[in-house]
């Protein structure tokens, strides 16, 4: 932490009495994937590792970005009077879009020099950019006393994703970031935003992420185009049935159903009801300690995500796979949008450094280059970082 002050004094100058220091986390879902924006329910946390921001007013209305992930970009610098989205800002679009719209309805006139961290790998798929918004939501209405709620704020930062960014997402990544609490998934239902928090007792097992390292190309386009396939979807079923999501339909409705939709909808579909009705089946076996039937839940999830969805790839279902023949592995998906990205395994103590060489090693050979492993905690949401506070 203190290296991290020092950092900043390194880049403006002055000392690291007058600065505040701030960190959200990164997001994994643990379960319930695409079905966000479909109305249903996810099953994600929050992690350990994550966004940190040390920030220091200033006495004028200018504003000092830098990300020590981007150096190469440099110090990107705005005033409070134009903060409208700008292709050449790079990262900084995100926190720049934040302060916009907190500025809108409680105005404030006072900018501030920030330097921005994150040990969130870039691209893999566990929400660094909703990571940064909070991040900066969450400072904003800290520094300037703005009193906002924290799910107003969990809103917000979506909307800013949505339209000042352009990413169409659903409100998942900000909602656990924004509420993540330290060893709790968050079961959400999206559609109407009601939660519980559920223990994660792993027993001795953890949770460890693989990264593929594939540039995730074709990410948006195509979660733009699934995301319109389910909304004509949903249209078509509204003639017939009283529902305002996907989420609402059971697989027995949409079965009796289908004939209403194309052949490519009818795929989409039934991952959508599916998956949902997957991850209320994993709240209840996770509340029953049956770890084993968690991981079948999520083996079921992936073939869902590769088969109906068609969202996965050939470096996901290769890392998935090497994984499903490992003795350690609980557990074993994608996470995240897919083509790309990470998956989230369940792995027993005792096995991960095998289940790290075994499933590195078969990767490397189909694939030709290497993944990246991360054992990773569950942690808290975002918050206000006191000196010698740290993330365990």
């Amino acid at each position: 932490m203190e290296q991290l002050l020092h950092n900043f004094t390194s880049i403006y100058g002055g000392s690291i009495d007058d600065l505040r220091l701030f960190f959200a986390p990164g997001r994994v879902n643990l379960i319930g994937e695409h079905t966000d924006y479909n109305g249903g329910h996810v099953l994600p946390c929050a992690l350990q590792i994550g966004t940190y921001l040390v920030i220091r007013q200033r006495e004028d209305n200018k504003i000092n970005l830098y990300s020590k992930n981007f150096e190469e970009v440099g110090t990107i610098s705005v005033t409070l009077e134009n903060l409208s989205y700008n292709k050449e800002h790079d990262w900084a679009n995100y926190p720049k879009g934040i302060i916009a719209e907190m500025n809108k309805s409680q105005s404030f006139t006072q900018g501030f020099d920030a330097m921005f961290f994150g040990d969130i790998p870039n691209g893999a798929g566990l929400s660094s950019s909703a990571s940064i918004e909070l991040v900066t939501a969450v400072m904003v209405n800290e520094v300037y006393q703005l009193n906002v709620d924290r799910i107003p704020l969990v809103k917000l930062s979506q909307k800013v994703e949505n339209q000042y960014i352009g990413v169409n997402c659903g409100i998942m990544d900000q909602f656990a970031i924004g509420m993540g609490k330290e060893d709790q998934a968050i079961l959400l239902n999206c559609d109407t935003l009601d939660y519980q928090y559920l223990p994660m007792e792993l027993q001795n097992n953890s949770i460890v992420i693989a990264n593929t390292n594939k540039m995730r190309g074709l990410a948006d386009s195509a979660y733009n185009e699934r995301r319109a396939t389910c909304d004509g979807a949903l249209q078509k079923l509204q003639a017939k049935l009283s529902i305002s999501s996907l989420g609402e339909l059971s697989l027995a409705q949409f079965e009796e159903y289908k004939e209403l939709l194309s052949d490519e909808e009818i795929l989409r579909v039934r991952h959508a009801v599916s998956e949902n009705e997957r991850t209320l089946k994993a709240v209840t076996v996770l509340k029953a300690g049956d770890l084993t039937q968690f991981g079948e839940l999520m083996k079921a999830s992936h073939l869902s995500l590769r088969d109906d969805y068609e969202v996965s790839c050939m470096e996901l279902d290769t890392l998935v796979e090497a994984a499903w023949k490992h003795e350690g592995t609980i557990g074993a998906r994608m996470t995240g949008a897919g083509f790309g990205g990470c998956t989230v395994n369940i792995v027993n103590n005792e096995h991960i450094d095998s289940f790290i060489e075994q499933v590195g090693t078969a990767y490397k050979e189909k694939v030709g280059y290497e993944a990246s492993f991360y054992v990773v905690g569950v942690g808290c949401g975002a918050k206000e970082l006191n000196r010698k506070e740290q993330i365990q």
